[in-house]
């Protein structure tokens, strides 16, 4: 079963939480909710998320500060951050967002398509960047002479089985690049290049393995 992603959504207002919900359900995701900078970063303590939903106005701890604190921590630098915000607020209240570490801003009211369609989008790079993790960490198991699957007779049918793996998920990155180049969502599509320079590492690696190959497995660099 593949496991869901989690998403988290930061506002102070049940309302708006509950709207929130409401939109992204459709997606079938697991849903997280924090009504303060404070749950949140607790939320984050423990749980991964593919994309953060971050209301800027909130008492005591606003978005901006919340922002900085998840940008800070080494675990949660990485996520994604989009910013939630009235849209009364000028191009200055913007940049600042960006400078916080948002990857995008919307404003309130919000189109629930549009919102719908980004949240999609950093929650396929999520799940694609998992798939990566677990090809990775089979790799290694590999190169360490363990034993990564329990049916695995020998190394050969380890990295046929690898390879395959690779190749489904190469599959989908590509499909979802062709989605983002249509979006233009830069955001967007430089994370998708990212893990395409991911995917590529490790299929240079699995490569390198094959009987036959210009390099043994020793030659193999430790990091993908």
């Amino acid at each position: 079963m593949v496991q869901k992603a989690k998403i988290l959504l930061v506002d102070d207002r049940p309302e708006n939480l509950l709207a929130l919900e409401a939109i992204l359900s459709a997606l079938d995701q697991t849903l997280v909710r924090a009504s303060s900078g404070e749950e949140a970063l607790k939320a984050l303590l423990t749980d991964d998320f593919a994309v953060i939903l971050l209301d800027v106005q909130m008492p005591g701890m606003d978005g901006f500060e919340t922002a900085a604190h998840i940008k800070r921590r080494e675990r949660t630098r990485d996520i994604p951050i989009i910013f939630l915000t009235a849209i009364n607020h000028g191009p200055h209240h913007t940049f600042r967002g960006y400078a916080a570490g948002a990857v995008d801003y919307i404003s309130k009211p919000f189109d629930p398509w549009v919102l719908r369609a980004k949240v999609s989008v950093f929650v396929d790079l999520y799940m694609k960047n998992c798939q990566l993790r677990e090809q990775a960490g089979l790799l290694r198991l590999q190169l360490d002479g363990g034993q990564p699957v329990a049916d695995a007779k020998e190394p050969v049918g380890l990295l046929a089985e690898l390879s395959a793996r690779l190749a489904a998920v190469e599959e989908q990155a590509e499909a979802l690049s062709k989605q983002l180049d249509e979006s233009a969502d830069a955001a967007a599509v430089a994370t998708a290049a990212h893990l395409e320079r991911k995917l590529t590492g490790l299929r240079r690696a699995l490569d390198a393995l094959e009987p036959g190959a210009g390099s043994g497995a020793g030659a193999v660099p430790s990091k993908s």
